[in-house]
């Protein structure tokens, strides 16, 4: 039925593309649906355009006759799928059907225009037909690919005639049999970072379980789903787990310099006259800036097996880091010799780094976005 429906939107949409013409060209041309359509389409906007008249006059059963011999010809056929043919034609006339009855300047030049609305539930049921025949063809093939076409062969049953015989419970049959079945690993890591590994397995799962859209054959499971639902037969294993990483690695640089600053005024002095001007000189400074940087990173690796052989079918690596930093420091001497930017440091104190699950979660997420990428890209094959 959407199918269909799809069908006649588009052959209506045709209508609004060419507004300013009368379909004389298309006429000419030997497109006479086309003619159709625009001459239509201008005498809805214009009753009276006499070239767009002529035009329908014409075109009209031309374009009827063309599609009827169509239709004659594909049922006297042995072409696969006809009956969806023939139906695409009947559904052009009822499209040309109605855009004349919603055109008075139409109905004028064509008083009568034909629909074959009663032929098309008749079709529908023969199309349902050869596509259900079709499809349990495919799905008695007994592969993925055919299973795959054999779900699109009953969704097209169920377009024709919902509820046609036990397509829904074919569709799920065939379905079943088309979708690759990943049984995803969960990730090991020590104890201490438990929690982490959970925050980023539970992301990578939603991902997966609710967010994966690269192809509706795929379908991942956890190892109890699988084992609940009994499955007869595994495709894969994704199996992701880090190689190495490391957490709160610390590093601290301790740098001292001398600073000085020229033409710095220090005070006033008096002149004879008995002026006071200002009085310049270098000042100095000691600083000490303290840096500190925690490093965490890791490297997680991606391998898919194959369920039946245990060949790997991919092996890929993910590198992330996160780099958390502090920094404060002091001085000796006269700060006028210090820079807007190194007073600021001095006014800081130091800052304690974030708790070792927090940085796990930090450097774990440039390699999720990796992650992520590459299993959408190698999936969208399947």
């Amino acid at each position: 039925m959407k199918r269909l429906y799809l069908v006649l939107f588009t052959l209506i949409a045709t209508i609004a593309i060419n507004s300013c013409s009368s379909g004389k060209k298309a006429y000419e041309q030997g497109n006479y649906y086309q003619a159709v359509v625009k001459a239509v389409n201008r005498l809805r906007s214009n009753p009276g355009h006499k070239k767009s008249k002529e035009t329908l006059k014409h075109s009209y059963p031309l374009a009827v006759e063309n599609a009827e011999k169509d239709m004659a010809n594909i049922l006297d056929s042995d072409a696969p799928f006809k009956y969806r043919t023939v139906l695409r034609s009947y559904e052009q006339i009822n499209a040309m059907y109605e855009e004349i009855r919603r055109s008075p300047g139409a109905l004028k030049v064509v008083p009568n225009p034909k629909n074959y609305y009663p032929e098309v539930a008749k079709h529908k049921d023969l199309a349902a037909e050869e596509s259900y025949a079709a499809g349990i063809v495919a799905l008695e093939r007994d592969t993925r690919e055919d299973a795959k076409q054999a779900v699109y062969l009953f969704r097209d049953v169920q377009s024709f005639v919902p509820g046609y015989k036990d397509a829904l419970t074919k569709i799920e049959e065939a379905m079943f049999k088309a979708t690759l079945k990943v049984v995803v690993d969960q990730i090991p890591v020590p104890t201490a970072y438990t929690l982490s590994a959970n925050f980023f397995q539970n992301k990578v799962e939603e991902h997966l379980y609710t967010q994966f859209r690269s192809t509706e054959f795929v379908r991942f499971y956890t190892p109890t789903e699988a084992e609940h639902e009994n499955l007869p037969y595994i495709d894969q294993y994704l199996r992701i787990q880090f190689d190495d990483f490391v957490v709160g690695e610390t590093h601290l640089v301790t740098n001292i310099e001398t600073l000085t600053k020229d033409s710095v005024v220090v005070g006033s002095v008096t002149l004879e006259n008995g002026s006071k001007v200002d009085a310049y000189n270098t000042v100095k400074a000691k600083l000490t800036v303290n840096h500190k940087e925690v490093i965490s990173n890791g490297l997680l690796s991606m391998r898919v097996f194959d369920g039946r052989t245990s060949a790997v079918l991919t092996h890929q690596k993910f590198n992330g880091e996160f780099i958390w930093f502090s920094e404060w420091g002091s001085f000796n001497g006269d700060e006028r010799a210090l820079t807007d930017e190194q007073i600021k440091i001095c006014n800081s104190s130091e800052v304690p780094p974030p708790p070792p699950q927090d940085l796990f979660v930090e450097f774990t997420r440039p390699i999720y976005s990796q992650l992520v990428t590459s299993i959408n890209s190698f999936y969208a094959r399947y």
